[in-house]
């Protein structure tokens, strides 16, 4: 049973716990008043638009909307949860929190969990001194000179080297008492046959420790100093150590990715290291696997946008599509960085430098562009090619949670392919092309459940006022009065409200006429849903009704002049307009408050 931190306890550590002294420990703040401004930790910006406020206790930046206390301020910092950021503040000012009070089952857990955090610490400490100062470490030490890497990067990524003998790291970790069967559990040792003891699993390895997002040592990677196969071994997955939720240089990198809005994902070891070396710590390699969703998720913690930056050949661009489809599910928008053919990021920046580099990063196309080049490109411009290329392409625009940019996709490929764009707009909606005559005189739908905008209970209140319209005259004044697109969010409810509203007066159609109005099978599924309700369930909910609809557009409309803003400030900051840039950040300030 997990122990509940007393409130009195919570308001201790935020009543000690001065908020711009525990900002200023993490960036620069210049005073104002009771004002305090530096450049906002969460995003991008080159004025400071970041102000924490000594009086009040909160933290509010007027660029990106982000706001909060010191607890949230640490949460958004460290990754942390909500107790781990107790806790963290707690210690800094000297207040004490009681432990969790835990199963027996749990004690034990724990107590493991601990164990196997020690065996890789000490593991990590003897590979470690094995390259600073052995001879037999001269080697690798050697290799990384020869490949641009000192002293200070293979301290900061705590670099090693595994000893080429059978059970080197395995008789140190034994003579510190640590029992063989948890070493194996952890993958660092297998056990020998026919009597013989346990074994290294590294051997003559240049190794990686793989920090987890405390410094912790999870597990490790290691690299052979020639062209011996297999040339990379990692660690297998163990009770502390699951590859598809970490990624290697995280932990070094967190921070410039908060700061630059960007993730650098690269595939190996060496080239997150040659990025970090080239002033490019936002880099992030995964560990001998394909990126996850937990990565992903990982990922939209710190930055805005993905880069990803595979081998160039047909397994990297295997790699590329596959991320596009983990990225987009979790909202992440990503890009690609191309480098030339055969390189990839330690010899294009051993080559051309860093200042290259940055031109390519900034040349970065979005993956759905370079998918989209690529289908066409790889199924050729006869019509059975074309045909099968946008097929692909449809399958993977109906991913994209963002109407206008698939909207915009959609027009982009139908000009490429010579395709009409409703009939693609068709293809990717999931829906049946409208005959071209009607096509004229009715714009392109969305069957409303999958219309972004309008959420399940907007849409509810919606066709439930699209009831009452048939049902009550009173309503039909009321709607007439408040007006039609002040009410109505989803396109097919309000195109059918405006029809009923133009029926005779006095006029109650019946099912069958009423389903003549629909156009398509999408405003006939409408139809339907608002015939089977039943007249008693609205009897006292008509406000209500009204209020909801009412809601679902206003906020709907903030929603999109919010976004519009954003998009704004970045193109005032752009070009340096301070003044125009002060005005929209005060416009989306109050945007932000009205939408909470």
């Amino acid at each position: 049973m997990h122990g509940r931190i007393p409130e009195e306890k919570i308001q201790e550590i935020r009543d000690r716990n001065d908020i711009v002294e525990v900002v200023s420990s993490y960036l620069p703040l210049k005073a104002t008043g009771p004002n305090n401004f530096g450049l906002c930790p969460f995003h991008h910006e080159k004025s400071p638009s970041f102000n924490v406020n000594a009086a009040r206790q909160i933290f509010h930046c007027f660029g990106c909307g982000v706001s909060g206390n010191v607890f949230s301020f640490l949460m958004r910092m460290e990754g942390l949860s909500f107790v781990e950021a107790v806790r963290r503040l707690g210690d800094r000012v000297g207040v004490q929190i009681e432990r969790e009070t835990l199963s027996p089952e749990e004690q034990r857990r724990r107590h493991q969990q601990v164990l196997y955090y020690r065996i890789n610490e000490a593991a990590c400490d003897f590979f470690h001194a094995n390259l600073m100062r052995s001879e037999e470490g001269k080697a690798a030490r050697d290799y990384l000179k020869k490949r641009g890497y000192g002293h200070e990067i293979a301290r900061e990524f705590r670099l090693g080297y595994a000893l080429d003998r059978w059970d080197g790291l395995t008789r140190n970790l034994a003579e510190k008492g640590f029992e063989g069967k948890d070493i194996q559990t952890l993958g660092l040792t297998r056990p020998g046959q026919q009597g013989r003891g346990d074994y290294d699993l590294f051997r003559g390895r240049l190794i990686f420790p793989i920090l987890d997002l405390h410094g912790q040592v999870q597990a490790f990677g290691g690299r052979v100093l020639g062209d011996e196969l297999p040339k990379y071994l990692n660690s297998p997955e163990s009770p502390i150590y699951h590859k598809a939720r970490i990624l290697y240089g995280l932990y070094q990198g967190r921070e410039e990715m908060r700061r630059t809005g960007e993730a650098i994902v690269v595939e190996g070891y060496f080239d997150q290291l040659a990025l970090h070396r080239a002033g490019f710590p936002q880099a992030v390699a995964t560990c001998g696997t394909a990126l996850t969703e937990e990565h992903a998720q990982l990922l939209k913690r710190y930055a805005k946008k993905a880069l990803l930056l595979f081998d160039q050949d047909e397994a990297g661009r295997r790699a590329t599509f596959k991320a596009m489809d983990v990225l987009q599910a979790a909202g992440l928008p990503a890009a690609v960085i191309t480098l030339d053919e055969g390189d990839d990021p330690d010899s294009f920046l051993a080559g051309k430098g860093a200042e290259a580099f940055r031109h390519r990063l900034q040349a970065a196309r979005p993956v759905m562009e370079v998918f989209i080049d690529d289908a066409l490109a790889r199924h050729g411009a006869s019509v059975e090619g074309k045909a099968k290329a946008v097929e692909e392409i449809a399958a993977k625009l109906r991913g994209l949670t963002d109407a206008i940019e698939r909207s915009l996709y959609v027009r982009a490929v139908a000009q490429k392919v010579g395709f009409d764009e409703s009939l693609l707009q068709a293809k990717v909606s999931g829906r049946r092309p409208s005959p071209p005559a009607q096509r004229q005189e009715v714009r392109a739908k969305r069957p409303s459940s999958a219309t972004p905008s309008a959420p399940a209970s907007g849409l509810r209140a919606q066709m439930m006022l699209l009831y009452l319209l048939l049902r009550e005259p009173q309503a039909q004044v009321r709607v007439k009065e408040e007006g039609v697109e002040n009410l109505f969010l989803d396109a097919n409810i309000k195109e059918l409200a405006e029809k009923i509203l133009n029926l005779p007066a006095q006029e109650t159609p019946s099912a069958e006429s009423l389903l003549s109005l629909a156009v398509d099978e999408a405003q006939k599924d409408i139809v339907r849903g608002v015939l089977r309700e039943d007249a008693a369930a609205f009897a006292e909910e008509e406000e209500a009704i009204f209020v909801d609809c009412r809601q679902a557009v206003a906020k709907e409309k903030l929603r999109r002049r919010r976004q519009e803003l954003n998009q704004l400030v970045q193109r005032a900051e752009s070009c340096g307009d301070q003044p125009e840039m002060a005005r929209l950040q005060a416009e989306l300030m109050q945007v932000n408050r009205q939408l909470k």
